[in-house]
């Protein structure tokens, strides 16, 4: 069973709640009784967004997950994007209810079109480095 860190962001509606919910249905998919990490909230500025986009809550979470196929994890993940209300945007990186992105899935390397192990910016956003860097402050 993989260790797998997974990114949240939300810049519309009530940020937090959104958080939240996507906490709550990303937990039902976690492997019960293994710990279950949760970085803070933490208010930030949008990066590589459109001008006037609002600010974002950011946190980091860190589950065990039951399945061995990151690609499975990340419809799963798109899913609860899309209960949770989100829309599919022409515009990059435009303000969104939530956005769920899977950083590190075990010790995997991926090279695929939907989706790159580790996730290949980490190290240039800093609202994501801070939170996993709480949770796991032994990432390198």
């Amino acid at each position: 069973m993989p260790r797998v860190a997974i990114a949240l962001g939300s810049n519309l509606g009530d940020r937090a709640e959104n958080l939240a919910a996507a906490i709550a249905a990303l937990r039902a998919l976690a492997t019960p009784d293994e710990p279950f990490l949760t970085a803070s909230l933490y208010d930030t500025t949008p990066q590589d967004c459109p001008p006037d986009s609002p600010r974002f809550l950011n946190t980091v979470i860190e589950l065990n997950y039951p399945g061995d196929d990151p690609l499975e994890l990340l419809c799963e993940t798109q899913s609860i994007e899309r209960a949770l209300g989100r829309e599919t945007n022409p515009v990059r990186n435009a303000a969104r209810i939530i956005d769920i992105d899977i950083l590190l899935f075990g010790e995997i390397s991926l090279e695929h079109p939907a989706l790159q192990l580790p996730h290949p910016r980490i190290k240039d956003r800093p609202f994501v480095l801070f939170p996993l860097c709480e949770i796991r402050p032994d990432f390198r």
